[in-house]
């Protein structure tokens, strides 16, 4: 590890700033039982973690359900609103069991102790049933357990599966499963409760998959709202499983769309995400009548329909703090204390690339450009940046920097062709789209190509690292949190149901493709590396393992590199406020040391 330059240090009020918008306490959409509507569970980073929290809309108690060192991500309810479930963890390695306790309050069990710890594959709680699914390097397994009985296995699969929806009267449950060979796609399977047998299956073939969404929340009701992509974008369809009868839903409307119920089952209440903003629609089922509410131009993060047809949701955008309001305005659900700074606005950019127009945003910094920049590319591959409010962007426009976000081809938000393009071709395919809206901004005089740097976590690491070796040109430095860093070793250590992510992308196992695997994998390209490169990892990380991060770290070692590393006791990520804001202190300096705006 090459010695540091001493770093330039931020003015005190500039580093206030961006540290107070990680620091100011958010709180997630509220989850409601389906049969207590004002009993509520939300998470929220208020205590400094994040953890779960219960919520009594009639008296208006909030209790935190949930203290854990390294935070708890993700709970529900029991449809009666009496039981909190929640998963345990070890550390963030994502690996552990589902525990319960009452919403009032009181102690902590595991909740089926015959499944066994794994990953999760989905949970659906019923008042006589519970469907289970768990993840394991032996495959999937999805489990039903009685209440009072004895929980059973129902599927068993090498390949992944998950349990998706259970019907109101708790006769069928669908699952989606990939027996095909390809998880991307997967196709959805009806069964019933009582014996396990198969209702119905749909599957629409290679390519496309069937996403089950929910059951219409009514007893008897057997429609199931799935998701489709059957003309190259998400779109909706009801599917009656019982009669084995569908109905499209065809709207008029650009982007890929989702939905969930009304809790009458008259009506769906539609998201609609096109180019890097969101929408949110109720469509009558009995007219077809596609109505828009009104919401302010950003991001909705979820959103719900309440019992007594309010729709409540949360919003941000580039410049304004997340809240959790009701679409017509008042806001449902505040954390305490002060609101984080404002942020800045963000900028669409279109740019002609190699396959197709790529959607970029950028954000200015003070002053006049061409300005030091700093691509931030997003994780996924399977996500997209949009116009949401980003305390780490704004870190970076506070410090001087300009930033540009690339959805990149492999994006999610512009139909099933550009999602998938990168197929048999990971990695060198994002960063070509990179590489052109790169050269589209210093064309433009905004981008100084001597002063950009490059910077992503999860996915996006892994093209940081890639981008470092395959265009060592274009970057003066780069830092990767949580990354793929040399693939043929992630493969062997990761969870297994990103083993089988990783084998329908690239086309194969490693066994079977090994010439892809190394085109696509960073370590192979680390001699051209020129620029200093900063590594964050997680020691607990299932998704980007700690092993193959220390392959990559010891070869810039060997080659005399200049390289510098943090590791921190969590996974693939932290759930810890300060943790975080360490993390991009980090990154922050490292930038300021090598790449000065």
């Amino acid at each position: 590890m090459s010695a540091s330059p001493p770093s330039p240090v931020l003015p005190p009020e500039v580093t206030a700033r961006w540290q107070a918008r990680f620091r100011a306490p958010r709180v997630s959409l509220p989850d409601w039982a389906l049969e207590a509507p004002h009993r509520n569970l939300y998470a929220s980073d208020v205590s400094g973690v994040v953890e779960q929290y219960a919520w009594d809309r009639t008296t208006d108690v909030h209790r935190q359900a949930t203290d854990r060192p390294n935070g708890t991500l993700i709970g529900t309810l029991s449809p009666d609103g009496e039981t909190i479930w929640w998963f345990a963890d070890t550390d963030g390695d994502e690996f552990g069991v589902w525990m319960v306790q009452p919403f009032a309050g009181g102690e902590d069990r595991v909740a089926l102790p015959e499944v066994g710890p794994a990953y999760p594959a989905g949970l659906e709680i019923g008042d006589s049933v519970v469907a289970v699914g768990r993840s394991t390097d032996d495959g999937s397994e999805l489990w039903l357990a009685p209440v009072g009985g004895t929980p059973r296995v129902l599927y068993r699969h090498a390949d992944p599966a998950s349990v998706d929806a259970l019907t109101y009267d708790e006769d069928l449950l669908v699952v989606s499963h990939s027996e095909h060979g390809d998880p991307r796609y997967p196709a959805l399977r009806v069964l019933r409760t009582a014996d396990d047998s198969v209702v119905a299956e749909k599957w629409d073939g290679e390519g496309r998959g069937l996403h089950a969404l929910e059951f219409a929340p009514l007893a008897g009701d057997r429609r199931l709202l799935v998701g489709h992509e059957r003309r190259g974008r998400e779109e909706l369809l009801v599917w009656d499983v019982e009669a084995d009868t569908e109905t499209e839903i065809v709207l008029d409307l650009p982007g890929d769309v989702t939905a969930g119920w009304y809790p009458d089952g008259s009506a769906l209440l539609v998201g609609h995400d096109h180019a890097a903003r969101s929408e949110v629609y109720r469509y009558d089922l009995a007219t077809g009548a596609l109505e828009q509410l009104e919401t302010p131009r950003g991001v909705v993060r979820g959103a719900t329909a309440r019992p007594d047809g309010t729709v409540e949701l949360a919003w941000s955008s580039a410049e304004l703090p997340p809240v959790i309001r009701r679409a017509d305005g008042p806001v449902v659900l505040a954390a305490p204390g002060e609101e984080p700074p404002a942020a800045y606005p963000v900028e669409d950019r279109w740019v002609p690339g190699p396959g197709g127009d790529i959607h970029a945003l950028v954000v200015r910094p003070a002053g006049e450009a061409p300005y030091a920049t700093a691509f931030l590319v997003h994780g996924g591959p399977e996500a997209a940046d949009d116009d949401s409010y980003r305390a780490r962007r704004a870190a970076y426009v506070d410090a001087g920097y300009a930033v540009v976000h690339v959805n990149y081809r492999g994006s999610t938000g512009y139909g099933s062709a550009w999602r998938d393009a990168l197929t048999g071709r990971p990695g060198p395919t994002e960063l070509e789209d990179v590489a052109a809206v790169y050269d589209a901004l210093v064309a433009e005089g905004f981008l100084d190509p001597s002063r950009a740097l490059i910077s992503g976590g999860s996915w996006g690491g892994f093209l940081t690292l890639l981008g470092l070796g395959t265009q060592p040109e274009r970057w003066a430095a780069g830092i990767a949190e949580v990354p793929v860093a040399d693939y043929l070793a992630a493969y062997e250590d990761e969870m297994e149901g990103l083993r089988a992510y990783d084998r329908a992308l690239f086309g194969g196992s490693p066994d079977e493709v090994r010439d892809v695997y190394v085109r696509s994998s960073p370590i192979t390209y680390v001699e051209s590396v020129r620029a200093p490169v900063l590594v964050v990892a997680g020691a607990n990380d299932p998704r980007c393992p700690i092993r193959q991060i220390d392959n990559y770290l010891g070869e810039l070692e060997r080659l005399g590199k200049p390289h510098e590393v943090y590791r921190f006791d969590a996974g693939h990520g932290s759930l810890v406020i300060e943790e975080t804001i360490r993390q991009v202190e980090l990154a922050l300096d490292f930038a300021l040391r090598h790449v000065q705006p």
